[in-house]
């Protein structure tokens, strides 16, 4: 049998869907998923099969203007995914379409994505009437010469069938890189890190989530056949840590159970999750945290 394997670039700006298309597409939940924008932070490896083929799926973080450090590191991640794809896909919010924000990205296609071949895929169409998709179908592919126009609902599945398997036609031919049953290749502990971080995202508001991460400082799987993970919340300053930790330490026992559920669910066992909050004033420049984020430090210089 041939077979097919390749990498697919998800780009678009902030909330635009992408990581809610790439759990859809794997069919499990491997990327963060907030209504908060610029939650994922490292480019995000899905791995899906359809028939013959195999799809790495890349979520890159959110396009934006960045205006610090972490945020340029996020949009170089970004492009490098894109520029390192086989094939890259656009997403575009139906109802908000073709913004300044997605000309700037269709401006920054012709040099940043290298000649990749790019498809449009116009999500969230449930939010509007189908001539107004249409229209914005026809004003992107006049902005930008895509291989292809999609329709699609993420979050409900609508088109999601029929991009994967015109994704999976394209894919050159080729060994697959990941056994049949590997939906990630993101490292385990990074994985635990990113779902508590989402469920701190999703209880704490404002700027405070941008201002802190997760890292997953000790992994023992037990003789019980559970697991102990003990993770460190790093925040900025001292009233931070008073925000994560709640009255009487009761949002962080709140992250801490939906955080711990949600792990034994992905992991099909029983886990221990301990989590302890940090001040560390500067880690937004600290090396060492970025590449734990998988982030490139360098990236992220002025």
């Amino acid at each position: 049998m041939t077979t097919r394997c390749g990498f697919v670039a998800l780009i678009g700006e902030p909330n635009a869907g992408k990581s809610t298309l790439l759990n859809r597409m794997v069919g499990a939940k491997v990327s963060i998923v907030t209504h908060k924008v610029q939650t994922t932070r490292a480019r995000i490896r899905g791995v899906a099969i359809e028939g013959d083929a195999q799809l790495v799926f890349v979520d890159t973080p959110g396009l934006f203007r960045p205006r610090r450090r972490l945020d340029r590191a996020m949009v170089a991640a970004a492009w490098g995914g894109a520029a390192d794809a086989d094939m890259v896909v656009l997403l575009v919010e139906a109802h908000r379409g073709l913004t300044e924000g997605v000309r700037a990205i269709l401006d920054a296609l012709a040099t940043q994505a290298r000649g990749r071949p790019v498809a449009l895929a116009i999500n969230k169409i449930d939010r509007v009437e189908p001539p107004a998709l249409l229209s914005l179908a026809e004003e992107m592919n006049a902005a930008h010469d895509f291989v292809r126009t999609f329709m699609i609902s993420a979050d409900r599945g609508h088109g999601v069938d029929d991009l994967r398997r015109w994704l999976a036609d394209e894919m050159p031919e080729g060994p697959w890189l990941y056994p049949e049953d590997q939906i990630a290749d993101l490292p385990l502990r990074m994985i635990a890190a990113e779902i508590t971080r989402e469920k701190l995202t999703l209880r704490l508001h404002e700027e405070l989530p941008y201002q802190l991460t997760v890292e997953t400082e000790n992994w023992e799987d037990r003789k019980d056949g559970s697991t102990r993970i003990d993770q460190l919340i790093y925040v900025a300053r001292d009233g931070h840590k008073g925000i994560v930790l709640g009255k009487g330490g009761a949002t962080l026992k709140a992250v801490g159970q939906a955080a711990r559920a949600e792990l034994e669910e992905f992991l099909g066992r029983k886990v221990h999750l301990f989590t302890q909050v940090k001040v560390r004033p500067g880690w937004l420049d600290e090396a060492e945290r970025y590449s734990e984020m998988g982030l490139d430090f360098r990236d992220g210089e002025g």
